[in-house]
């Protein structure tokens, strides 16, 4: 058992850990939680400049604040990270998806941003179109990992290039001018470079966080796990909301098992006419 304070989002370091001792081993779970023991002792003793998870919460929360951006992009180029994003979706957004503050008053400004992403070779042909040209700006955290897993290290450096290359092309951009010179170059007709220049340029200032490790073991996991635990009660600490409860989750709960009664017959409670109609639907 664990103490119901332990919310499932902070439990990997509870006894639901278990399980991952079980299946990974009492070595590497011993390495995971070192390496999360360390990222602790660094959350706690370094001063605010040097200060990983303060520095990470409070570029987001500038993004979030004090430029208006409420959502972000989390783009591992690991393909064993790819549901990071899935596990930070959990850890902020029901952390922190709080509109109501600790003191019972309303939250003074907007909380957690909007999280989604994936492994950045398939990102690359997604939503990176959007991030690169699209009309909203969305900030990203871009994680690389220097040393290959398997010694391929030449199928390593390509994926490095990516990473790099796609933080930089965000932050850079390319400016019509530029474009306007290669079309040129190229022997286009000065209508149709026109017409393609502006389509063709990236205005860049798209922000990202990049975060490189030196290797992917179960040290540096448990590191990083740590690293955006923190950074999540940071931001929860500056909003003045608690990072802790979910009281949104638990109003879904209790409708549920009502509506389950009426769905088996068992009761026939009140509900809103949309609610009614599809449980008669679905009872029918």
């Amino acid at each position: 058992g664990f103490r119901d304070w332990v919310g499932g989002r902070y439990s990997v370091w509870s006894s639901v850990g278990l399980s991952c001792a079980v299946a990974l081993g009492p070595e590497v779970f011993a390495d995971l939680l070192a390496g999360a023991a360390e990222m602790d002792a660094h959350f706690v003793s370094a001063p605010l400049g040097a200060n990983a998870p303060v520095l990470l919460a409070l570029a987001h929360v500038f993004n979030r604040n004090g430029l208006g951006r409420p959502a972000r992009a989390v783009v591992p180029y690991a393909q064993r990270l790819r549901l990071l994003p899935n596990f930070l979706q959990q850890l902020e957004m029901e952390s922190n998806g709080k509109r109501v503050r600790t003191d019972g008053r309303p939250a003074a400004m907007a909380t957690a941003s909007a999280v989604f992403g994936d492994a950045g070779t398939n990102v690359q042909h997604a939503f990176f179109q959007l991030m690169h040209q699209g009309t909203d700006i969305i900030p990203a955290d871009i994680l690389a990992v220097a040393e290959s897993r398997d010694g391929h290290s030449d199928s390593q450096r390509k994926l490095l290039a990516n990473a790099l290359a796609q933080a930089e092309a965000l932050m850079v951009g390319r400016s019509e001018a530029e474009v306007r010179a290669e079309l040129a170059k190229s022997g286009l007709p000065p209508a149709q470079i026109d017409v393609l220049a502006p389509q063709k340029a990236f205005p860049g200032a798209r922000p990202t966080a990049f975060i490189l490790m030196r290797r992917l073991d179960a040290a540096t996991l448990g590191a990083l796990i740590a690293l955006y635990e923190h950074k999540t009660f940071v931001e929860g600490v500056l909003w003045g909301i608690n990072s802790f409860d979910q009281w949104g989750v638990e109003l879904g709960k209790t409708l549920a098992g009502r509506i389950l009664s009426d769905l088996e017959g068992a009761a026939d409670n009140p509900h809103d006419p949309s609610t009614a109609a599809l449980i008669g639907r679905l009872r029918g």
